[in-house]
């Protein structure tokens, strides 16, 4: 995307550029950023949210997610539950700010911050782009608070919200995707969502031996299926790439 075709408030970042932002409950506009929009959720922003809220995976679906099957996007998008309120209000938010904080979703923590990466082909680490969002309503710019873009995100919590959110470029941007050679039949699509999303479910199903994967468990892998949530996620990318590409 070039800098002439961003939206509207969106401005393209350097991670060493300066940022003067902050947010706080003594921003005017505190937690309007919580409402009226579409927050899409990574597969490491359930893992955190259902943890704290000491639900299983397959739970926190049922009562906090909505999942749109847009035909014209390959793959189908989580997007958290809002109050209606009146103003479509994040379900988390309190007057006192957010009730998952600690947990709170990469995008949040993020914002006024957006990042997108690409897979490199040599393997390397992904190309990331940075784009500041600027919006009207938001105060926090006014905020005697300076640092660098690269200071802030890593205020913010994000380098283990960017590794997991990582880890799926080999997946989601495997060549034949971005070739269109493979399009998910409605049982991958099934797949992804039980091993991206539902991983509760997902460690029960291999651990009772109705899914597998066809090379022996690493250490790491055996720690998923024992609890270890990050690892077992690491570990249904790779049963993913091993059923749709044979890797």
């Amino acid at each position: 995307m070039t800098v002439a075709s961003l939206p509207k408030h969106f401005h393209p970042l350097a991670a060493d550029q300066e940022l003067t932002f902050a947010c706080h409950p003594g921003v005017p506009c505190f937690t309007e950023c919580c409402r009226e929009l579409d927050l899409a959720l990574t597969p490491y922003d359930v893992l955190c949210l259902k943890r704290q809220l000491q639900l299983t995976s397959s739970q926190f679906l049922a009562q906090y997610v909505i999942v749109e099957w847009d035909e014209e996007q390959i793959f189908p998008t989580c997007y958290l539950t809002m109050v209606d309120d009146g103003w479509a209000s994040c379900v988390f938010v309190e007057a006192h700010g957010c009730s998952v904080y600690a947990n709170r979703p990469g995008s949040c923590r993020a914002y006024p911050v957006g990042r997108g990466t690409a897979r490199r082909g040599d393997g390397g680490p992904p190309v990331e782009s940075l784009i500041l969002v600027r919006e009207p309503h938001c105060q926090g710019f006014a905020e005697r608070c300076e640092q660098t873009v690269q200071t802030y995100l890593h205020d913010q919590g994000l380098e283990i919200y960017n590794r997991f959110n990582d880890a799926l470029l080999p997946l989601m941007q495997h060549p034949s995707i971005q070739d269109r050679t493979f399009r998910p039949s409605r049982q991958q699509l099934d797949q992804y969502m039980l091993a991206l999303y539902d991983l509760d479910q997902f460690r029960r199903e291999m651990t009772e031996g109705r899914i597998a994967l066809h090379r022996p468990f690493t250490p790491a892998q055996l720690t998923g299926l024992a609890g270890n949530d990050e690892e077992l996620l690491l570990l249904a990318i790779r049963w993913l790439m091993q059923e749709w590409f044979g890797e």
